[in-house]
C-alpha cells in the first residue's frame, strides 16, 4: 500500500535522499495533529521514537522526571517497570529516553520485526498512558520524596533524578555548559535546566509535574520517527487505530522562541565545588560565547563545523595556540554547538585564572582579527571539510544505530520547521558548496560577522571554591532541620509512614499477571549460531597479518599493533603519555599543525591506543600492545602511510614547549574524566589489585597514569629531560619489525595493497639492541589498597572487585545472564531504585576479573551491603519459564548488537589476540540459550568467592568517605 492512500495520513512531501540512500516522507495525523516523519532503506536495524517539544518553565527539572517516570508502568503495560522488564527480554539494539533543553525522546531500534513492533507499543502506551496519575509513588521514586525513618533521625531528600543532578552539577564541565546556555538566552526556555538544579528540583509539586505531562504529551505536539526496512503502512496504521486516532487535534503553544539579540555582551561568574586539598589557582574555567544564526541555515550549519576544526579544535588551530602561547589555560576547548535553535560558538580555557580575563578576551580578538585581515588557513579549512564528509559518507556511530542519530539530527530542524526534517541529511551538495568557498573570502566574513561583531555574546568564568559543597550540605541540612521541626506531631507521623510506604511500594513485586501482558520472544526466536570470527593468517614478505575480510565500502581500517608486553610496570604511565604526543608534535617534514590537516584532508584519521588482551586459555597472561590506527579510502592507503611513516620515525620529542603544552592537556582531561567516569575509573582501580590488564589499564589511562601526569606538569623543569628522554627511547624501543602484527579490516581485493605498503614499513622501522631477544612479561607489584578517592561531588562511585579464577572457578555462560539480572534486578531495586544511585553495573570477565559499581550513588556503606547480600540472593534465585527466557533474551541481545565492518573487524582481532575461538564462542551461547534457574544458582560460590577477595574502591563526597574512613586503607584526595 502506498503511504498516500493512508486516509488518516496526509502526506505533506517525499524527497529521494540520495546522500543516505533512502526515500523520505513527511505526513501529518488529520485528527490529532502528529507529526511523523518516515525514512524508509533496506537497513535492518529498525529505528523508532516519539519525541515531544518539551520547553522547560523553571530548573524544577519536570521534564526529565516525566521522561524517567512514564517508563513506570502504563495502562495496557501495568508493571512497575517495563522499561527494565524491555531491557531484560527484548533483542532491542537500543533503548532508552533521553532529555534535551527543548524536546523529549523516546526511541528505540531492533532488527527483528516481533521485537520492534513490541517495543512500539510499550513505548506509545507509555508515553500516552502512563501509570503516573495512579501510583504518586513513581514520581516521589524517581524524581525526589523526603525520607524520615523515625522521629529521632533527620529529614532528607532522596530520588533517582535528585541525585544524578547531584552528581551532574558536581562537574565543572557540566555546570559550565549550563551556565553558558542560560546565559545567551535568558529570556527563553533555555534559561531553566530540563534536567533539573538539585536545588529546584524539591519545589517541584506532584499536581505541577502532572500538568506538564497533561499540556505536553498531547499527539499534537509529537514528533514520530521511523527508519529502516518495514512495512510502514502498517506500523502508521497501527499507531492511528490504537493511539493517535483516539484524540482531537488542541491548540497548543510549545513553540521555542528566539532570543532576542543582545545590545552588548554580558558576564556572569559563579563558583564551583573543590575539594579542600583541591588548589585554587590555575582552577578557574573562562569561556567566550557567541550566538550563530539559527539552525535553520544549512550552509552556516555546516560551515561553522569547519571553522570550529580551523580556528579552535584541530591541534595548533590558532585560537587554542594562542591562548596556550599566552599562558591562558592548560587546555582549550569549546567549540560549535547546533543542538539548539540558535547554535553557539565557545572558547573555553580550562585551569585558568579569573584576572586573566581581558587578556583571554583580548587574544581571542586578536587572532580572530589577524586571520580575517590575512585570511584562514586554507589547508585547514580543507581538512575540516573533508574530515566532516568522511564521517558523513562512513556513518560510523558506534554501538548506536545510524538510523537513530539520522533520526535525532532530524530533529535539529524538524523541531522548528515542520516541513524541514531532513535539512541536515543531505549534506553532500554543502560541502561542495564550502569547498569551493575556499580562498574566496566566505569563511573571513563568517568570523567578522559572528565572532568580531557580534554583540549577542557571553563571558562565563566558573571559579573553585573549596567548602562549597560543604556549605551546600550544611544549608540543605539547616533547611531540612527547620522542614522537620516545622511539621506536627500527626505530621512527622505521616512522613515516618510514607517514607515506609515507598520502600513496600518498592519491594512488592509486580503481579504475574502484569508482567506477562509485557511482550515477550521465546528461547525459539534467537539465533543459535554465534556471529563467525573473520581472521584469516597472513605471512607474506616478512610481515604477519590477521586480515578480517568483507564489504568496507571502500575503506580500509587498519591497526598496526606492537608488542609491549615486556614493558617494566614502571614504564606504562609513559606508553599513556607517548599515545597523547605522537601525532600531535611536529616531525621532519610538518609542524604539528600542518600534520593534522594533512591527516584530515588524506586520511579518516590516525591515532594511537594502548590494547589490553587477557588471554582466556592461562591465567594472569596478557597481551599488551602499542597501537597504530588509522581509516582511509583504499585509493589514498599511500597517503595515510606516508603520514604513519612520518609520525612514527620522525617525530620531535624533545620539543620542550609542545611536550608541556600536551602534559598540561592531558592533566586537565585526565582530571575531569576521573570524576565524569568515575565508576569505570573505581572498578578499574579495585581490580588492578590482583588483576595485571586492570593494572595496565590504570597505569596507562585511570589514577596511576594520572598522578605520573600530573607530578610531571608540576616539576617540569626539573623533570623534563628525564620525561623526553625517556619517551625517546620507548619510540626507539617499540616501534620495530619484530614486535609488528597487522589487523586489516578491508576488502578482499584490497589485501595485496595493505600487504605491500605493511612490508614497506616495516622495512623502515628500527632496528632493536639487541634482536631476536626474548620478550616476556614482567611481574607486577599487585597489591590489595582498598582505597577512597575523595572529591567535591555529592554522590559516590563504590566498587568492589575480585577474581573467580583466582579461586578455582570458570567462566560459563551464565555468567552473561547474570550480569542481566543482577543490572535489571538485584543491584536495580536495592541501589538504584530504593538506594536512588542514578546507575547500577557489574562485569565478569573470562579471565575472571568481577566488578559491582554504582554509578552517582547517595550511598557507601549501604550499597557495599547490598554486593555482599549478592550470594544470599542467589542461593534462593527461581525463575519461572517465561522470567528466565526474558533474561536470556536481554543477554543475547547484548551479544547481538549489530556492527559495523570496522567493529567486527576490532572483534576478530580482540579474540585472535585473547586466544579466544569459535568454538568457545558457541560453547557459550549454547550454554546462555539453554540454561535454567539451577546453573543462576550455582554460580553463588563462584561470586561468594570474588567478594570474600574485599577489593574496594570508592570516588566520592570527601565528607561521607571521612565519616566512614574505617571501610579503607588509604584516603587520599583524587586529584
Amino acid at each position: 500500500m502506498k503511504l498516500s492512500e493512508l486516509t488518516a495520513y496526509e502526506l505533506l512531501g517525499e524527497q529521494e535522499l540520495k546522500d543516505i540512500h533512502s526515500m523520505g516522507y513527511i505526513l501529518r495525523h488529520k485528527k490529532s495533529g502528529a507529526r511523523i516523519t518516515v525514512i524508509s532503506n533496506d537497513d535492518e536495524n529498525k529505528v523508532f521514537y516519539i519525541g515531544f517539544r518539551t520547553p522547560p518553565e523553571d530548573s524544577t527539572g519536570v521534564p526529565h522526571i516525566i521522561e524517567h517516570t512514564v517508563l513506570c508502568g502504563s495502562d495496557k503495560y501495568p508493571v512497575k517497570d517495563p522499561f527494565v522488564e524491555l531491557v531484560k527480554g527484548s533483542l532491542n539494539t537500543f533503548l532508552n529516553a533521553i532529555t534535551y533543553p527543548e524536546k523529549t525522546i523516546y526511541p528505540v531500534a531492533s532488527c527483528n520485526n516481533a521485537d520492534f513492533q513490541n517495543l512500539m507499543s510499550v513505548y506509545m502506551d507509555a508515553v500516552f498512558h502512563p501509570n503516573i496519575y495512579k501510583h504518586r509513588e513513581i514520581f516521589e521514586q524517581e524524581g525526589w520524596h523526603y525520607e524520615l525513618e523515625d522521629e529521632d533521625a533527620p529529614v532528607t531528600i532522596n530520588g533517582v533524578v535528585y541525585n544524578e543532578m547531584k552528581g551532574a552539577f558536581s562537574s565543572p564541565d557540566d555546570v559550565l555548559e549550563r551556565l553558558i546556555l542560560n546565559s545567551l538566552f535568558p529570556d527563553t526556555s533555555y534559561a531553566n535546566e530540563s534536567g533539573g538544579d538539585p536545588e529546584h528540583i524539591p519545589e517541584l509539586t506532584y499536581e505541577q509535574y502532572l500538568n506538564f505531562h497533561r499540556k505536553y504529551y498531547h499527539p499534537c505536539n509529537s514528533y514520530i520517527y521511523l527508519y529502516g526496512d518495514m512495512d510502514v503502512a502498517e506500523k502508521l496504521r497501527w499507531m492511528d487505530e490504537e493511539y493517535l486516532g483516539k484524540y482531537e487535534q488542541i491548540e497548543l503553544d510549545s513553540a521555542i522562541r528566539m532570543q532576542k539579540p543582545f545590545a552588548a555582551p554580558v558576564e556572569i561568574v559563579k563558583p564551583y565545588p573543590v575539594a579542600s586539598g583541591e588548589p585554587l589557582t590555575d582552577n578557574s574555567y573562562l569561556s567566550y560565547n557567541v550566538v550563530v544564526g539559527t539552525v535553520l541555515d544549512k550552509k552556516l550549519y555546516q560551515a561553522f563545523d569547519v571553522l570550529d576544526y580551523a580556528l579552535l579544535s584541530a591541534p595548533g588551530a590558532p585560537l587554542k595556540q594562542a591562548l596556550i602561547d599566552a599562558g591562558i589555560g592548560m587546555d582549550i576547548g569549546g567549540g560549535y554547538d547546533n543542538s539548539t535553535l540558535q547554535p553557539v560558538f565557545s572558547v573555553i580555557a580550562k585551569n585558568a585564572n579569573p584576572e586573566q580575563k581581558e587578556q583571554f578576551l583580548q587574544v581571542i580578538r586578536e587572532t580572530l582579527q589577524a586571520k580575517v585581515a590575512d585570511g584562514i588557513d586554507q589547508n585547514a579549512l580543507l581538512a575540516g571539510i573533508n574530515s566532516s564528509e568522511f564521517r558523513f559518507r562512513e556513518a560510523d556511530f558506534g554501538q548506536f544505530p545510524k538510523g537513530l542519530l539520522y533520526g535525532i539530527q532530524c530533529l535539529d530542524s524538524w523541531l522548528f520547521d515542520d516541513m524541514q526534517p531532513f535539512m541536515h541529511l543531505e549534506a553532500l551538495d554543502t560541502y561542495q558548496f564550502l569547498k569551493d568557498q575556499i580562498g574566496t573570502g566566505y569563511y573571513e566574513e563568517l568570523v567578522k560577522t559572528y565572532l568580531l561583531d557580534n554583540p549577542h555574546a557571553s563571558v562565563v568564568i566558573t571559579v573553585p571554591e573549596q567548602g562549597l559543597g560543604a556549605k551546600r550540605d550544611a544549608a540543605l541540612e539547616k533547611k531540612l532541620a527547620e522542614y522537620k521541626a516545622g511539621l506536627s506531631r500527626e505530621e512527622r507521623k505521616k512522613l515516618i509512614a510514607d517514607t515506609k510506604h515507598l520502600k513496600q511500594y518498592q519491594e512488592e513485586p509486580s503481579p504475574k499477571e502484569d508482567l506477562e501482558k509485557i511482550p515477550r520472544l521465546t528461547r525459539a526466536d534467537l539465533k543459535k549460531e554465534a556471529a563467525p570470527l573473520l581472521n584469516r593468517e597472513i605471512e607474506t614478505e616478512g610481515v604477519s597479518i590477521v586480515a578480517h575480510e568483507m564489504d568496507t565500502n571502500g575503506i580500509d581500517y587498519l591497526t598496526y599493533l606492537f608488542d609491549v608486553c615486556d614493558i617494566l610496570p614502571e614504564d606504562l604511565p609513559y606508553l599513556g603519555i607517548l599515545k597523547a604526543v605522537l601525532g600531535y608534535v611536529d616531525t621532519d617534514n610538518h609542524s604539528y599543525a600542518a600534520l593534522a590537516n594533512e591527516i584530515n584532508m588524506y586520511t579518516g584519521g590516525i591515532g594511537s591506543s594502548i590494547g589490553i588482551y587477557p588471554n582466556v586459555k592461562k591465567q594472569g597472561e596478557i597481551g599488551l600492545y602499542y597501537e597504530v590506527r588509522t581509516k582511509v579510502l583504499a585509493s589514498r592507503l599511500p597517503d595515510a602511510m606516508r603520514l604513519m611513516k612520518e609520525i612514527l620515525l620522525t617525530s620531535h620529542l624533545t620539543d620542550e614547549k609542545r611536550i608541556y603544552e600536551i602534559l598540561a592537556q592531558l592533566k586537565s582531561r585526565l582530571q575531569a574524566g576521573l570524576s565524569a567516569s568515575g565508576h569505570s575509573v573505581a572498578y578499574t582501580r579495585a581490580l588492578s589489585y590482583f588483576s595485571t590488564a586492570a593494572y595496565c589499564q590504570d597505569a596507562t589511562a585511570g589514577i596511576a597514569c594520572y598522578r605520573v601526569i600530573a607530578d610531571y606538569e608540576e616539576h617540569f623543569e626539573e623533570k623534563k629531560q628525564q620525561l623526553m628522554e625517556k619517551l625517546s627511547s620507548l619510540v626507539k624501543t617499540i616501534f620495530t619489525a619484530e614486535r609488528m602484527l597487522v589487523s586489516a579490516t578491508c576488502e578482499e581485493s584490497e589485501i595485496p595493497a595493505v600487504t605491500q605498503a605493511s612490508a614497506a614499513l616495516k622495512n623502515v622501522l628500527y632496528v632493536p639492541d639487541q634482536p631476536g631477544k626474548n620478550r616476556s612479561m614482567p611481574s607486577y607489584p599487585l597489591a590489595k589498597k582498598n582505597e577512597g578517592f575523595m572529591d567535591a561531588s555529592q554522590v559516590q562511585y563504590v566498587a568492589r572487585a575480585g577474581n573467580y579464577a583466582a579461586h578455582g572457578f570458570s567462566y560459563h555462560g551464565a555468567l552473561r545472564i547474570l550480569k542481566v539480572i543482577l543490572g535489571y534486578d538485584y543491584l536495580w531495586i536495592n541501589v538504584r531504585v530504593k538506594g536512588g544511585a542514578y546507575g547500577c553495573m557489574n562485569g565478569y570477565m573470562r579471565n575472571g576479573d568481577t566488578y559491582f559499581v554504582s554509578y552517582r550513588d547517595p550511598n557507601l556503606s549501604a550499597t557495599n551491603e547490598i554486593y555482599d547480600g549478592i550470594p544470599a540472593y542467589l542461593e534462593k534465585f527461581d525463575a519461572d519459564e517465561r522470567e528466565m527466557t526474558g533474561y536470556i533474551i536481554g543477554t543475547i541481545s547484548d551479544m547481538d548488537t549489530p556492527m559495523n565492518p570496522s567493529a567486527k573487524g576490532a572483534r576478530s582481532m580482540t579474540a585472535y589476540l585473547q586466544e579466544l575461538d569459535y568454538e568457545t564462542l558457541s560453547k557459550e551461547r549454547s550454554q546462555i540459550i539453554g540454561a535454567q534457574p539451577a546453573d543462576i544458582r550455582a554460580l553463588k560460590p563462584l561470586i561468594a568467592s570474588v567478594l570474600s577477595d574485599g577489593s574496594l574502591c570508592v570516588i566520592g563526597n570527601e565528607d561521607v568517605l571521612t565519616s566512614e574512613k574505617q571501610m579503607f586503607e588509604t584516603l587520599e584526595s583524587l586529584t
